[in-house]
């Protein structure tokens, strides 16, 4: 019987497919049909996921900010959803081992992470609901594909390609700049959903111990963008605020090569004037544009774009000073489609709430047999490794984990968690020197 070396690091022997059998003590409830799936990887390539690849010992690390077993995960709500449809709430681990043990036990589609209680949520049938309490959570971001399908033509559905990933990719640049910048935030880390979104995990003490109500807040600030419907205008307040001035710098150049150039959504005459026009305020600037492009149609975006300038500057006005407010709106129109176009549209539901569970990284997508990977620089979907390669990876090089497509993302998030633990490490040593100065 081989040995195997899995993600962890340590050596195990390969052995028959772990048992299915769940631990009794949360109850099942059935999952929304939503999450179901009836295809993608097996039960049997799930359970050789979980033995010999699924990286138990980082995760866990990341989640309890200790190489030492603690409260951040001994008292960690986790989640499993599995393809009966059969969604088990409240399991906790104490340990690293406890975890990868009934993980591989349970066997689930995916799991997921949700809060740090005051009491262990595997003992939640045995005491008084009211007394569980949610104490903190990583602040977490979600953006998804669908958010863009009015103005994306390379791909619809659930397809996605290198292309259309560049919604995504704006998205994330702009949120990470707020993060830093607005909120001090360092430790952070976006992970692939999987098929069509991202999600952003941050893991800064200030961020994990926010109540609902400053979650809220965060969330409000950041999600200025409420709806991306195509055919209304934003009309966002002016002056931008400074987030939202920086923000606009940071797309307009994407908006040119992305939405103009490469998605070109507006070349089709009776798709403009439903969505590209509908941002403008003046109606004889409309009409006179729609006489344009019915004299020459088929103009592409850019042209179009670039036609707006043009027809306005033909437009006479009773004075200077009207001259001067209709530029000013124009301007304020153009600025806010591409505010439209490509800021990020957040997951209220994911962000506000401390009980909110999201999907954990380096999960399956039950769909795509895609692994959940993080996000490297210049990553797109037709990167992520899929359940079924690394399987014949593992197969063609003698079941050595490191040798497979998985491991530049395990190396890249153990580097981010690595660095997580020390900072906290360094925090609580710190804080303790503190209290013993004030002692004397």
């Amino acid at each position: 019987m081989p040995a195997v070396m899995d993600s962890d690091g340590s050596t195990m022997m390969r052995s028959e497919p772990v048992s299915c059998a769940t631990d009794s003590s949360p109850t099942e409830t059935p999952v929304p049909a939503s999450l179901q799936s009836s295809s993608g990887p097996s039960a049997s390539d799930m359970q050789y996921y979980y033995q010999y690849l699924y990286p138990f010992k980082t995760v866990f690390q990341w989640l309890n900010h200790s190489p030492k077993p603690g409260r951040d995960m001994s008292h960690r709500e986790l989640a499993m959803a599995f393809r009966s449809g059969a969604y088990k709430r409240y399991n906790s681990y104490a340990t690293a081992q406890e975890f990868k043990t009934q993980i591989q036990r349970a066997n689930p589609d995916r799991f997921e992470i949700g809060a740090v209680y005051n009491k262990p949520p595997k003992d939640r049938d045995s005491i008084l609901k009211t007394e569980m309490k949610p104490l903190e959570k990583e602040i977490v971001f979600d953006i998804d594909m669908d958010d863009y399908d009015a103005y994306r033509t390379c791909c619809s559905g659930a397809n996605v390609c290198s292309r259309c990933w560049k919604f995504i990719s704006v998205a994330m640049r702009i949120i990470n700049v707020a993060l830093v910048e607005d909120f001090g935030f360092e430790d952070f880390i976006w992970v692939f959903s999987g098929r069509r979104g991202a999600h952003c995990w941050v893991s800064d003490v200030r961020a994990r111990v926010l109540n609902d109500f400053q979650r809220r807040q965060l969330l409000d600030y950041m999600n200025v963008l409420r709806q991306r419907n195509a055919d209304k205008r934003l009309n966002l307040k002016r002056p931008y605020h400074p987030h939202l001035a920086r923000s606009l710098e940071l797309l307009k150049p994407f908006f040119v090569d992305v939405i103009l150039r490469e998605q070109d959504p507006w070349q089709n005459d009776e798709t403009a004037a439903q969505s590209l026009l509908s941002g403008f305020h003046d109606k004889q600037l409309i009409e006179l544009l729609k006489k344009h492009w019915k004299s020459d149609p088929g103009r592409s975006s850019e042209d179009k774009w670039n036609d707006i300038d043009v027809v306005a500057s033909q437009i006479k006005h009773t004075s200077s000073l009207k001259k001067q407010d209709f530029f000013i709106r124009l301007r304020e129109c153009k600025e806010d489609l591409v505010m439209a176009t490509l800021y990020p549209k957040l997951d209220v539901e994911v962000t506000k709430q401390t009980i909110h569970l999201l999907k954990a990284p380096f999960c399956i997508h039950p769909a795509t047999g895609n692994v959940c990977v993080p996000i490297t620089e210049g990553f797109k979907p037709s990167d992520a490794p899929k359940l079924f390669v690394l399987e014949q990876e593992m197969e063609a090089n003698g079941n050595n984990v490191e040798a497979t497509s998985l491991e530049p993302y395990l190396k890249q998030f153990s580097t981010f968690v690595n660095a997580l633990m020390k900072k906290e490490i360094f925090s609580k040593k710190r804080n303790r020197e503190d209290d013993q100065d004030l002692e004397f």
